[in-house]
């Protein structure tokens, strides 16, 4: 079988339900709530808000790399913020109409975790901000 690459190398083949069940078995509750039922955390409460360390966040149930240090911003929102993904084809986005609103939903390219959500109310040059749980997430210093 041959696997799926993003144009920075990295491995998009989705795990099997027998890899994403035992990817699972090490989330919380909480984690579980958010990245597996779409869910979302409390604003102002993620432990990942206010790192400012240079490095990259992964997904927290199957590691791939998402974003960048450097894309993270301070929107105000509550939310770990950033610019742009680390690679665009790691990033999908989705059609959410959940809480009466219409509102575009990110999750991981590779395992399908649930992310966050992307507006086009973000700094330029991309005008972008992609709104993610940390609870969806983990660092890597650099």
């Amino acid at each position: 079988m041959s696997h799926a690459r993003s144009a920075s190398g990295h491995d998009l083949t989705p795990p099997s339900l027998a890899e994403k069940t035992a990817l699972a078995a090490d989330l919380t509750e909480e984690e579980r709530r958010v990245i597996l039922k779409q869910g979302t955390e409390p604003p102002f409460c993620g432990g990942l808000l206010e790192n400012k360390e240079v490095g990259v966040y992964l997904c927290r149930l199957c590691g791939l790399p998402l974003f960048h240090s450097t894309a993270k911003f301070e929107s105000g929102s509550g939310w770990p913020s950033f610019t742009q993904p680390l690679d665009p084809a790691h990033v999908r986005e989705l059609s959410d109409h959940s809480h009466g609103m219409v509102r575009r939903e990110i999750r991981c390219a590779r395992c399908d975790g649930h992310l966050g959500h992307v507006f086009d109310d973000g700094p330029p040059p991309y005008g972008q901000r992609h709104c993610l749980n940390s609870t969806s997430l983990t660092f890597k210093p650099d």
